[in-house]
């Protein structure tokens, strides 16, 4: 606006109620993203702008803002120590701070905290602040490399944000856990404790086996024994009683 002083001050606003979705900073208007997660398609936004003069001049204009539904594995988990109703008013401060310490372009694609109950949300300190970010050709920065950095500029981080929401700051990563077995590897690991639990079977039924076979064996040798160790003294008692009969036979037969 070419007008001086309040004339010229122009403050730009969402109508009809559109904050659930997404907010716009006033000053500059530039629109950011509160919570569109789960939420695809085209958005039509009215802006409005107005200035601070005496007989306030409005002027309105759809903006069109268009939700994919790819996802995004380069989605990075902020964690803040603060409720998330001054989170979502204070939006674009945080977007400006993050882009500042990472030299990208960050976007936040949702703050969340867990609570739906606007007293909860109202008391709860803890906000999570989904952010994806892009670099100068306007491709995805790597999860891993926006963790990275958020690392390095923590402290850095902290500071400027303390100076926005007037607290002390604690802005952690949420790390994302290992995603869940897919069908393929859960049968896979069942078919491999399946063999291994049928092979220790086959072992055990194996090495029972040979035990049984040797005792057996040990068994017939000792009863085999036994029967040659009674024969051969069965046989010497024959042979002693047979030549006792025939010493006896022949002095008779002599007398």
């Amino acid at each position: 606006d070419p007008d001086s002083g309040d004339n010229g001050l122009l403050l730009y606003s969402l109508v009809n109620n559109q904050r659930s979705e997404f907010d716009i900073d006033e000053n500059t208007g530039q629109i950011f993203t509160v919570s569109v997660a789960g939420k695809t398609g085209t958005f039509y936004l009215e802006v409005e702008a107005a200035d601070q003069g005496t007989r306030r001049l409005t002027a309105r204009t759809t903006v069109n803002v268009t939700i994919d539904s790819s996802s995004s594995n380069n989605i990075v988990v902020m964690v803040l120590n603060q409720k998330i109703n001054v989170v979502e008013r204070n939006s674009a401060e945080v977007k400006r701070v993050l882009e500042d310490k990472l030299t990208w372009n960050v976007y936040i694609i949702d703050v969340d905290s867990n609570e739906s109950e606007r007293k909860a949300r109202s008391t709860t300190d803890v906000t999570y602040v989904k952010i994806i970010a892009f670099d100068d050709a306007n491709q995805e920065v790597p999860a891993e490399d926006v963790k990275r950095k958020l690392r390095e500029q923590k402290s850095k981080i902290e500071t400027e944000l303390e100076a926005v929401f007037s607290a002390s700051v604690i802005a952690e990563i949420e790390e994302t856990p290992a995603d869940s077995a897919t069908p393929e590897l859960i049968a896979t690991i069942v078919l491999g404790v399946l063999l291994a639990c049928t092979l220790t079977a086959f072992l055990v039924y194996v090495v029972i086996t040979k035990k049984k076979k040797r005792k057996y064996y040990q068994q017939h040798l000792v009863k085999q024994q036994a029967e040659i160790t009674g024969g051969i003294d069965n046989l010497y008692a024959a042979d002693q009683n047979g030549s006792r009969t025939s010493v006896g036979e022949l002095e008779h037969t002599n007398n």
